[in-house]
């Protein structure tokens, strides 16, 4: 048994150790008026409910008549699916009650637009295709999908990274609530349209994986036809080691959360392989394994394991499930602080409800809820040898029997090795099953929308205004003097064009800092966002020399209060630069205004007093380092003379 490497222990050396490799599927919602397939309107989030609705849903054959093991999993948890509905973002198509609308034009635009710029080749004619998905997110049981590209690339981690395909398809619900059998969604997201971009498993660390997923999303923010915020891009991280399997972690909202997600699910499919030679050497066969389980609830009936007790006492039930030859193996270390014996908890809560954790307890665990007394009994009951675990599951009988049943099929894919399977992200970089990995029979034609056909005349109006690309930016801001983190920031930033535009010879200096640091400061700090035509007559006036940068700010607040441009915020606040004439006499009357008491201080935390005393009067009219060269020598006079 192979001890976890900690995080900080992990290098590309281990990785290349491993055999590691990932890719990405981004998801960036587009920024239109319109849902996809529908006319209602796009980005209207709400909290009004104004009226539910109930579902169960039901795998369907596939075009080859066999049924997705996706659909069939998410069929036995046998989920109550309510929608919630804003009358405002939400229409009879999307609960499957009339046809869908024709795709909407400006979201195949937008797709477009970002399919050249990521160099797919382009498909002539679109087909839609319905993708199925019964965890409920859409009331329909499918998503409506396109492909609109395929076999393009990006320069990144210094090397070609290939992108598979482009497709434009709808959203799905947003989540509310998943507690027992009972699944509850809002409708305002649904239908927005969306694109998929999918890249090629070519990233072989967890930091060129977060470096190809930041390059996509500054791909599509550049065109500034994509929505942002938290929940607009979403990434779903696709990782498997040598000998393992494709294994996706789906959903990270975050980029922070890749460099520790990446890593920990390698780790765990390397622990999964070395659990399963094992197995092997102990002469497991997946093919003949078997396993017992038996009702053992009059067994625990009195016990003190409160747990298990609240759920005997609300009338479940509890079975022990004998996995033959495992003893050892539910104790096997696979992500930081987490065993095998998760795995088998997370298949019991997905799959059969049985959310309230604990919801299992084993024979192997050091410190045992359990008194020996009850396992004896229920040890007893199942014929477990030395060489066997048990495991205890408890709640509702039905759901009880579920889990008995995913308990052992799980213990059963241990002895095959890593199971492909779709894995939830979380917080704080683990993770943990979610469903069983999707399949192409999922997929089938849409028999409600006509192919469409995008004709050369179309392709070529937007192939004529696209944007550059942020890198391309970038690597001419730093041509022109840009502190390489400023450019990467500007290239991607709403000012771009405007810092472009206007900076002239400073684009080396203050503006930048002006649009890579100060604007989104203060807009994040809740100023309200000023337009390009504002920026721009500020930075040209930066770039005259009309204004200072330390009168930035000030005149920024003003110009957002205001509306008005950089020059009437100029008179409104008086901040003209002093002449050369002036600035010793403001400097002098500042300093002899200067209470004492500041100097007792000494030093540096002497200067910083002063400075703060001095600046308040002398902000925006008087460099900030001249102020700085004159208290500096104040100082050093006062000490000379002792006062």
């Amino acid at each position: 048994m192979k001890p976890i490497p900690l995080l900080e222990e992990t290098s590309p050396a281990l990785y290349a150790e491993l055999g590691m490799i990932s890719g990405v599927e981004i998801h960036q919602q587009l920024l239109t008026e319109r849902k996809l397939f529908c006319r209602c309107p796009a980005g209207l989030y709400s909290r009004q409910v104004h009226a539910e609705v109930l579902r169960h849903m039901r795998p369907t054959l596939s075009e080859l008549g066999e049924y997705d093991g996706t659909a069939l999993m998410e069929f036995k948890t046998r989920k109550e699916i309510v929608y919630q509905l804003d009358k405002e973002s939400v229409c009879t198509y999307e609960m499957d009650d009339t046809p869908p609308f024709m795709i909407d034009e400006e979201a195949l635009d937008i797709a477009l637009e970002i399919t050249m710029l990521l160099r797919c080749n382009l498909v002539s004619e679109l087909h839609i295709a319905r993708k199925q998905y019964l965890d409920g997110s859409i009331p329909t049981g499918f998503q409506r999908t396109t492909i609109l590209g395929v076999d393009g690339h990006i320069r990144a981690c210094g090397k070609r990274i290939g992108i598979l395909q482009l497709g434009l398809e709808e959203d799905s619900c947003r989540q509310v609530s998943d507690e027992g059998h009972r699944r509850i969604y809002r409708t305002d997201r649904l239908g927005m349209p969306l694109i998929e971009m999918v890249t090629a498993p070519q990233m072989v660390t967890p930091f060129e994986t977060a470096e190809v997923v930041e390059s996509l999303r500054r791909l599509a923010r550049a065109t500034g036809k994509v929505r942002t915020g938290l929940g607009a891009t979403r990434q779903d991280v696709n990782v498997s080691v040598e000998g393992g399997t494709r294994c996706e972690i789906k959903g990270v909202p975050r980029l922070r959360m890749l460099p520790r997600l990446v890593p920990h699910e390698a780790l765990r499919q390397r622990g999964l392989l070395d659990l399963r030679q094992e197995l092997l050497d102990r002469g497991h066969d997946a093919e003949t394994f078997a396993a017992s389980s038996a009702d053992v609830t009059s067994m625990v009936r009195r016990t003190q394991f409160l747990p298990l007790a609240q759920a005997l006492e609300s009338g479940g039930e509890c079975r022990a499930v004998c996995l033959p030859g495992f003893a050892g193996i539910l104790t096997w270390p696979l992500q930081p602080g987490i065993s095998f014996a998760r795995e088998l908890s997370d298949q019991a809560r997905v799959v059969a409800c049985l959310d309230q954790l604990p919801n299992l307890v084993h024979s192997d665990l050091p410190d045992q809820p359990i008194t020996p007394r009850n396992w004896g009994a229920v040890l007893k009951e199942v014929g477990a040898g030395n060489d066997d675990v048990v495991v205890l599951v408890w709640g509702p009988g039905q759901d009880v029997e579920t889990a008995a049943n995913e308990i052992v099929d799980r213990a059963r894919q241990a002895i095959i090795g890593v199971p492909p399977e779709t894995r939830q992200a979380f917080w704080d970089g683990t993770n943990g099953f979610e469903r069983v990995l999707p399949g192409a029979d999922r997929m089938y034609p849409d028999t409600d929308l006509p192919p469409k056909e995008v004709p050369s005349a179309r392709i070529e109006e937007i192939r004529s205004r696209l944007v550059e690309a942020p890198w391309e930016r970038a690597r001419r801001l730093r041509k022109a003097g840009v502190a390489a983190e400023l450019a990467w920031t500007i290239a991607n930033g709403a000012w771009f064009g405007d810092f472009e535009e206007a900076a002239g010879s400073l684009a080396g200096g203050h503006a930048a800092s002006v649009v890579a640091c100060i604007l989104p400061g203060l807009v994040r700090g809740g100023m309200a966002r000023p337009s390009g035509e504002q920026v721009r007559s500020l930075l040209a006036a930066l770039d005259h020399g009309t204004i200072l940068f330390d009168a930035v700010p000030p005149l920024l607040r003003e110009m957002a209060i205001s509306g008005e441009d950089a020059g009437a915020a100029q008179v409104a606040l008086g901040l003209w630069p002093a002449g050369a004439d002036e600035r010793g006499a403001m400097i002098g009357e500042a300093l002899a205004g200067v209470d004492r008491r500041s100097l007792r201080k000494g030093g540096d935390a002497a200067v910083r007093a002063v400075m703060g005393k001095v600046m308040r009067g002398l902000r925006g009219r008087i460099p900030g380092a001249e102020v700085h060269e004159a208290v500096v020598s104040w100082l050093k006079e006062e000490v000379q003379h002792g006062r």
